[in-house]
């Protein structure tokens, strides 16, 4: 089981939900990170979805992508 981490700034999130429902389906943990005000699309709710930085710091962040086995921008 792996850990993703996606880094989410807006747009079109078709591609991005693919994606998660994917490795969802893997039995990966999915956490989402919404930069700079981003809209949150319609994630599963057992994707973890933290605002920067208004609910997870750079700091934070910055560990989260250290600690994550796959990192993804949107």
């Amino acid at each position: 089981m792996a850990a993703a981490l996606h880094l989410y700034k807006g747009g079109d999130a078709s591609v991005a939900l693919a994606a998660i429902e994917a490795q969802l389906a893997a039995g990966d943990t999915v956490t989402m990170a919404l930069l700079h005000g981003a809209a949150k699309p319609m994630v599963p709710d057992t994707v973890r979805v933290h605002r920067v930085p208004e609910e997870l710091s750079w700091e934070h962040l910055l560990e989260k992508i250290f600690a994550a086995d796959h990192v993804v921008t949107w």
